[in-house]
């Protein structure tokens, strides 16, 4: 009897160790499923709301024309629809040189005018395939013309504003979205010229190792140096308490900088050069046989003399007994020595002579500061002189030198496939680069080494028109992205409920299982 009774209690004691073990195990498969269940929870959230995708609503274009003094330029800029910190990123996409003179030279000869608006229309034609028919009535065009049209505007406002008239109707006869046409002051072409270089330079926006655009940490900005054939431009940032009616406050990508920029109407390579021309006639007697220094020997030109004296540039040069229709000609001499003393000539340096923060015709200019990119005409001239790059003053004054005593059989023979309405005054253009930098700007040749002298930048041209749509694409809107989540919605949803039942499923049961456990 006492047998059976401890027999019995024995299977009882087994009975219940086993069943503590089996309780103790289903706890903690149920801890360790809730915890996994929150675990899965936190993570299909973390994905869900770190680890979506934004799909571009694609791209977006500009039509810029540049309506220079000596030719037209139109190019095309594209950039995400949307933008980064309120300025488009913008890079050119195709560009297309129209043949024949600038717009300023629309009305002086009928079979030339017929030439440029044929060959105006078939850069368009080229630029309006490289579009998406979408995207055509969005796509804004703007013309900005540049000195040659100021010059226009100042000697004929009836003639320059027939001219825009006639370009803001065929403008707005494109399939495009049409801004506007106008002549831009030389300040907003420094100032775009500026904002250009640093563009391409990298000085505004990077990538990071994310692949996103971010503000390079401690970048410095480049001045610029911009060239053109009726006026020139210097631009760089300065200190925040340098003021002036040079100076402009220009906002970018979130940050804002301080910037002088000045533009020099008739300082342009092309109109200085008939000012050098002028200055010539004007001091001789017989225009039969007339030396000019910078040209090369052996080589000579005939022009009317209103070629030279016909601009605003030169009206106040005229000679006594003027004759518009009077031949000047010019023979050429090599002479490096007296092409430099006339080519400085034209350059107004008494005005600023004992003046701090002047350069030149009496103008403010704070100290330079920095590298400067210097393109355009400053480039082929560097380029004939093969001073590309950064080079010494040293170099740059002995090339020029060598340049200027090539009579003009050798100077063919060393400059090639260049015209040689350009090449004879390449001597004359090497002077003038050197005069307006180092008398002008007061560049040294310790600062020298400074000046970079390119046409592009990764394969981009360097030209105001960049910076101008960089600037305009501040005012039009932006597309926001359109959001790919890694899950689909009824899935997440799905899954987040799942798991959550789960877990208050199985966190009902461990406080049931510890208030047995404790009671």
């Amino acid at each position: 009897m006492i047998n059976k009774e401890s027999q019995s209690s024995d299977h009882l004691t087994t009975a219940s160790r086993r069943g503590v073990r089996m309780a103790k195990v289903a706890t903690a498969l149920a801890a360790a499923f809730m915890l996994a269940s929150i675990a899965v929870i936190i993570s299909i959230a973390v994905v869900q709301t770190h680890k979506k995708t934004y799909i571009s609503r694609g791209l977006k274009y500009g039509i810029v024309l540049d309506a220079g003094s000596s030719r037209t330029t139109v190019y095309l800029y594209e950039w995400p629809a949307e933008k980064e910190n309120s300025t488009g990123v913008v890079s050119e996409t195709t560009k297309c040189q129209v043949e024949g003179p600038g717009i300023s030279d629309l009305g002086k000869n009928g079979d030339q005018d017929e030439k440029t608006l044929k060959s105006l229309k078939d850069c368009i034609a080229k630029i309006t395939e490289v579009i998406p028919s979408h995207r055509h009535n969005s796509t804004p065009v703007f013309l900005g013309a540049t000195a040659g049209m100021r010059l226009l505007h100042m000697k004929d406002e009836e003639t320059s504003n027939t001219i825009l008239k006639y370009i803001r109707n065929y403008l707005s006869s494109l399939p495009f979205n049409f801004q506007n046409a106008s002549i831009i002051s030389g300040q907003e072409e420094g100032l775009y010229g500026w904002i250009t270089v640093n563009y391409l330079k990298g000085n505004f926006l990077e990538k990071n190792l994310w692949n996103a655009w971010v503000h390079p940490h401690g970048a410095e900005t480049v001045g610029s140096l911009d060239l053109g054939g009726a006026s020139t431009q210097i631009a760089f940032a300065t200190s925040d308490d340098a003021k002036g009616e040079d100076m402009i406050k220009v906002s970018l990508y979130g940050y804002e900088y301080n910037i002088y920029t000045h533009s020099f109407l008739c300082y342009g390579k092309n109109e200085a050069e008939k000012r050098v021309l002028a200055k010539l006639a004007k001091e001789s007697t017989s225009w039969a046989n007339l030396k000019h220094p910078c040209y090369p020997s052996g080589y000579n030109i005939s022009m009317l003399a209103e070629e030279v004296f016909g601009s605003e540039c030169t009206k106040n040069d005229l000679p006594t007994k003027y004759s518009p229709k009077r031949y000047i000609t010019f023979f050429g001499q090599s002479n490096p020595e007296q092409c430099k003393f006339l080519v400085r000539s034209i350059f107004e340096l008494t005005s600023c002579q004992g003046t701090e923060n002047c350069s030149f015709d009496g103008v403010y200019q704070p100290p330079l500061s920095g590298d400067f990119m210097a393109y355009a005409g400053f480039y082929w001239t560097a380029w004939a002189l093969k001073v590309e790059g950064s080079k010494s003053m040293e170099t740059f004054n002995t090339n020029m030198k060598l340049l200027c005593s090539k009579d003009w059989k050798t100077l063919k023979t060393s400059i090639k496939d260049i015209k040689d309405i350009h090449l004879k005054s390449y001597c004359y253009s090497a002077n003038y680069v050197h005069s307006i930098l180092a008398d002008g700007y007061k560049f040294n040749t310790d600062n020298w080494k400074n000046l970079n002298f390119q046409k592009e930048v990764n394969k981009t041209s360097i030209a105001w028109s960049l910076g101008y749509m960089l600037a305009l694409s501040n005012m039009i809107p932006a597309e926001g992205k359109i959001i790919k989540l890694p899950i689909n919605n009824v899935l997440f949803t799905g899954l987040l409920l799942l798991f959550s039942a789960l877990t208050i499923i199985t966190l009902t049961y461990l406080v049931i299982a510890l208030v047995r456990f404790c009671y």
